[in-house]
C-alpha cells in the first residue's frame, strides 16, 4: 500500500539511533538552506497547516511585497503550494 508519506529519517546522535517520522518532506539540509524568515514560515506551517499573506505579514512584521517574495521563493524551492485566488490565496507545505 502507498500512503504518500515521506521516508523516515535515520540518524545517529550522541551515540543514540534516532528515527524521525514526519508528515512533511522537509529535511534538515533543506531547512539549513532557508533564510531565518523562511524557516519561521515553514515552522508556522508545520503547526497551523496553512498561512495567508496577511498572517505572514503579522507574524514577521513585513510588507505584503516582502511576504509575497518569501512565498515565491519557497514555491520555487518546491516547499510550498499556493491555493486559491485573489484575497482567498493561502499556502501550505508540499
Amino acid at each position: 500500500m502507498k500512503y504518500d508519506l515521506p521516508e523516515p529519517i535515520f540518524e545517529e546522535v550522541s551515540g543514540s539511533f534516532i528515527i524521525t517520522f514526519g508528515k512533511y518532506k522537509i529535511s534538515e539540509e533543506i531547512m539549513k538552506g532557508l533564510s531565518e524568515r523562511q524557516r519561521i514560515i515553514v515552522e508556522y506551517l508545520k503547526k497551523h497547516e496553512k498561512i495567508s499573506r496577511g498572517e505572514c505579514m503579522k507574524l514577521l512584521n513585513m510588507s505584503k511585497d516582502t511576504a509575497f517574495r518569501e512565498f515565491l521563493t519557497l514555491q520555487k524551492k518546491d516547499i510550498l503550494i499556493r491555493h486559491g485566488r485573489g484575497k482567498n490565496v493561502y499556502y501550505t507545505l508540499k
